[in-house]
């Protein structure tokens, strides 16, 4: 599975990869998932938010235990976070057919759409569109960098974009969901474990930050003359990074957008992306607060108006204790990890019980093409995967 995934959506110049929601790259994936589906005679469909589903037993009975994660990337991104939770939830399916486990609930493998926002600029957006934390209809008109709505790019993946929204009857007959992803970060490493368990995931969101001035000369136009967006924009990077320095926080200007965009003009206007990420919600809204103040103290000095729009937002996720330390007992007293990413078991939170494990990752580099997990690790994550999913679904 891992070597016929590895050539889809892989960039040659970065050794990256561009799996992005609702692309040629995209359908590949979603083609893979059902070929695995019918490979195991599993009940195969696409929810209305055009996350995957392949089942084993029927899910109408209700209680089931589902595990899974993602197949889309972040530009340039790892070939470990998202699939990884996908092959292994797959391949620990294989591994309780080999036991000759019998389930006595249904099981499900699911694939989310859309978890890393990298088109559109929402993560989760399939799960959070089924767990109604999202608008249908601002995802609906949501446009990618060449200005192609969300309705039309999943019009051309042959899905009904009318039809996105809410799904509570499907959330309802889940009684749990186990997300597997490569750990990002080193701890597992230094703990000399290949697996852990999820604690809690803190609070992060991405907030748009609009700069305009106007468009001038650069060859002509005096500094003193200038309404310059960027020269705004680049002192809200420095103050994001001391104020999260200060608060014990995160803050990333990770994407940027100016128009004309041209070397030889001052922009017109400045767009940039922060997410901001600390160990509690007030302390992450005092600090996008603080960092917005200062963009906009800034701009009124520059002639440069701003503007701050929260995009996405994620509260802090503490997983279901019960299943949590269940399954850390059942895995030999796993060790508890906090996380500041984000998952789709995250958004599941809010209407089903959720609890995640991680695979050891040697460098804790993620989101990046050296992100890497070595096959013995991964081969352990799915062996605690069928571990857990017999304990929760077989007799």
């Amino acid at each position: 599975m891992w070597e016929e995934l590895r050539p889809i959506g892989r960039e040659a110049s970065t050794g990256g990869y561009r799996r992005y929601a609702w692309t040629a790259a995209d359908g590949e994936l979603r083609a893979w998932f059902r070929d695995q589906a019918a490979r195991r005679g599993l009940r195969y469909e696409v929810d209305r938010n055009g996350n995957q589903w392949a089942w084993a037993g029927d899910p109408a009975a209700g209680d089931a235990v589902v595990t899974g994660s993602h197949l889309d990337s972040v530009p340039d991104g790892g070939a470990f976070d998202g699939p990884l939770g996908v092959v292994s939830a797959f391949a620990a399916l294989d591994v309780l057919r080999e036991r000759g486990a019998v389930a006595a609930r249904p099981v499900g493998v699911a694939g989310f759409a859309d978890e890393e926002g990298a088109r559109f600029g929402v993560a989760c957006l399939g799960s959070r569109l089924s767990c109604g934390l999202f608008d249908p209809d601002r995802a609906r008109g949501l446009r990618d960098a060449d200005g192609v709505p969300l309705h039309r790019a999943m019009e051309r993946a042959g899905l009904d974009p009318d039809a996105i929204g809410p799904d509570p009857e499907r959330l309802a007959g889940i009684g749990a969901f186990v997300e597997l992803h490569v750990e990002q970060g080193r701890a597992l490493a230094g703990l000399g474990r290949p697996v852990g368990v999820g604690s809690v995931i803190r609070p992060h969101g991405r907030w748009r930050f609009d700069f305009r001035g106007r468009a001038d000369h650069a060859g002509t136009t005096r500094i003193e003359d200038r309404r310059d967006p960027m020269l705004t924009y680049a002192h809200t990077v420095l103050a994001a990074r001391k104020r999260a320095r200060l608060a014990g926080a995160l803050a990333t200007f990770g994407k940027v957008d100016t128009e004309p965009n041209a070397v030889n003009a001052v922009p017109a206007r400045v767009t940039a992306w922060l997410d901001c990420r600390a160990d509690d919600p007030d302390a992450l809204d005092a600090l996008v607060a603080e960092i917005g103040r200062s963009a906009a103290e800034r701009g009124e000095r520059d002639g440069v108006s701003f503007t701050l729009t929260r995009e996405s937002h994620t509260p802090g996720v503490a997983f279901a204790p019960g299943l949590r330390d269940d399954i850390a007992a059942r895995l030999g007293g796993a060790p508890a990890l906090p996380t500041g990413a984000g998952h789709d078991a995250g958004i599941l939170a809010s209407a089903v019980p959720t609890a995640m494990l991680y695979v050891r990752n040697p460098t804790g580099v993620s989101h990046a093409p050296d992100e890497h997990a070595d096959e013995a690790d991964c081969l352990a994550g799915v062996t605690a995967l069928a571990d857990v999913l017999e304990g929760l679904a077989c007799r």
